[in-house]
């Protein structure tokens, strides 16, 4: 089955929101990925609250280039 972008996104941000959790764990080492990965889940969030596909691919793509 197709997943679609509205599908794929929400599960995506969780994702990124569960290696963000790792790289505030590894402290001060993490901090420059800590502001990045803040950085692409606010614009993910905006994205997806102002329903604008465009905007939405962006930041799914985004996401999928942050590695666990």
């Amino acid at each position: 089955m197709v997943e679609t972008l509205g599908e794929a996104l929400p599960k995506e941000q969780e994702r990124v929101r569960d290696v963000l959790g790792i790289y505030k764990n590894i402290g001060p080492a993490g901090a420059f990925g800590v502001v990045m990965i803040e950085a692409s889940l606010r614009a993910a969030d905006q994205a997806v609250m102002s329903g604008d596909p465009v905007a939405m691919l962006r930041a799914y793509e985004d996401l999928r280039s942050i590695e666990d």
